[in-house]
């Protein structure tokens, strides 16, 4: 009986963000080992070694995504050494709490410029090299766009904003053939998950566990492996996020009445716990001037 397996990532050439740890490294490993050429770059040196020398010393490059001109100048030393681009993966984010009301509004600018402003400008660098038939673009954004966290207010507002660059962008694409994919994920077992909650106010607003539970990060790759192969509009994990995008409204509501008075007590935690950011950030001057 003859088989059929369906698109293959074999021999695409992909360029992953925030690849030294978490979705990002363990994307990178599972492609390469599916035989596509991998480019990685990212904020931890020694960590992007590693990763690169386990998917076959691939090429990489410390990189601050907030910093557009750093960007560019990686980005084209990446595609020249991977000898053209089919794919990128923007996938480099943070997540830091903050109280919407009195917290520090630093987070909220910090998260996206990374977020947004460094997905944006991965895009630009690298869309003249995807704007063609056989392109695609993969953007991270989170079920987050559907259900709002206290205290996570500057990540969900990163998420979604994320959410409308890839609409757009989709749009633009279209006439040139290339492909643009979003992935919402819920809760996955990284540092990132672990690091964001694991906060006093996080165990207070939250409880000891999450609402959703940590899911494990194995089904979350597998996704996005085949969303990369098959070029997809987007891409989920675990599976019953599909379920809640398109009722975000109930979902909300629900979320909230789950939490109750908990909320108040996280957030007087919150504007005095001193917490880093999920990966720590280089400095950079303030984008937002205050008199």
């Amino acid at each position: 009986m003859r088989s059929f397996s369906g698109p293959s990532v074999a021999g695409r050439k992909v360029l992953i963000t925030g690849a030294a740890r978490g979705i990002g490294a363990a994307l990178a490993r599972k492609l390469a080992a599916r035989g596509a050429h991998v480019a990685l770059l990212g904020l931890e040196p020694e960590l992007l070694a590693e990763v690169a020398a386990e998917c076959g010393d691939a090429p990489w490059r410390y990189c601050d995504v907030a910093d557009r001109a750093q960007v560019e100048r990686v980005v084209e030393a990446l595609v020249a050494e991977l000898g053209g681009l089919d794919v990128l993966v923007a996938n480099a984010g943070i997540a830091k709490q903050m109280a919407m009301i009195g917290g520090d509004p630093s987070v909220l600018e910090e998260t996206l410029a990374v977020n947004v402003l460094g997905v944006a400008y991965a895009v630009q660098a690298a869309g003249p090299h995807l704007a063609r038939p056989g392109g695609y673009v993969l953007m991270m954004s989170s079920i987050s766009t559907a259900v709002q966290l206290p205290l996570a207010g500057a990540y969900s507002a990163s998420a979604a904003a994320v959410e409308s660059l890839a609409g757009t962008l989709r749009c633009e694409l279209r006439p040139t053939g290339a492909r643009v994919g979003i992935s919402y994920f819920a809760e996955i077992d990284t540092d990132m998950t672990s690091r964001g909650f694991g906060t006093a106010a996080a165990h207070t607003g939250l409880g000891e566990t999450s609402l959703t539970g940590v899911s494990p990060i194995g089904p979350a790759v597998d996704a996005l492996e085949r969303a990369i192969a098959r070029r997809r509009k987007s891409v989920v994990s675990p599976w019953w996020v599909s379920l809640v995008l398109p009722v975000r409204p109930l979902a909300q509501l629900l979320v909230q009445r789950l939490l109750g008075k908990r909320v108040a007590r996280a957030i007087e935690i919150a504007r005095t716990e001193d917490v880093p950011f999920t990966t720590t950030q280089p400095a950079r001057p303030r984008r937002m001037e205050r008199r």
